[in-house]
């Protein structure tokens, strides 16, 4: 089977670190209905058999030749697209430059990596693409359709020195041991995690620094 190749554009925005501080990221590697840069559209199911029946994981790429950077932790069909959530390695020398690149906004692409199983030709000159063998998933360089797009890249660094502060506001103010300040902020973080908004987990920061204020 011929490997192809099909890529979308992706928006970073919102970076957090995660408390490993592994860059994750959410969003659409590939969207349903439309025509992208080659005339071919995605039928919805068409990723269906490719995700249920699977023997080898699929990768997270660099470039499509480049090494494996990461690893996609969810991946599935709704009725928009092919929803991905993904998670760069942290220490690998390609996956932190990728990293640094995605913050900064200097790259902006995701491709996939395909074969066709099953089509059938477009008036358009395009084909409907009714089955794919997803291989695996890259971030590019240069996207190709404007479909797709990342809806959150995340990385808990913002919220490491969040909750460092306010440790040191429970030890210098009230006194508290270090031990006892990190239980304290531990819990705090726990519940912000439950937290079904970013509003809410926002608002739970925001509360236990107000504290400062009122002393």
């Amino acid at each position: 089977m011929t490997n192809l190749h099909k890529q979308l554009d992706l928006a970073a925005t919102n970076f957090k670190f995660s408390s490993e501080g592994a860059l994750t990221f959410k969003g659409y590697a590939s969207v349903f209905g439309g025509i992208d840069s080659h005339g071919d559209t995605i039928q919805k199911g068409a990723y269906q058999n490719t995700l249920e029946n699977r023997e080898r994981p699929i990768l997270l790429r660099w470039n499509h030749e480049g090494p494996v950077i990461g690893k996609y932790t969810n991946i599935y069909e709704d009725d928009y697209g092919l929803y991905v959530e993904g998670e760069l390695s942290k220490g690998h020398s390609v996956a932190d430059d990728v990293s640094a690149l995605m913050k900064h906004g200097s790259i902006s692409g995701l491709s996939i990596g395909y074969s066709i199983i099953d089509s059938e030709p477009l008036s358009t000159g395009g084909k409907l693409l009714k089955e794919i063998y997803l291989k695996e998933i890259s971030v590019v360089e240069e996207p190709s359709d404007n479909s797709a797009r990342i809806t959150d890249v995340k990385s808990a660094l913002k919220e490491v020195t969040e909750f460092k502060q306010i440790e040191a506001i429970l030890r210098d103010k009230f006194g508290l041991s270090r031990q006892e300040s990190t239980a304290i902020v531990s819990a705090v973080n726990s519940l912000k995690k439950q937290s079904d908004s970013e509003n809410k987990q926002s608002a739970l920061v925001n509360q236990l620094k107000a504290f400062q204020d009122k002393i």
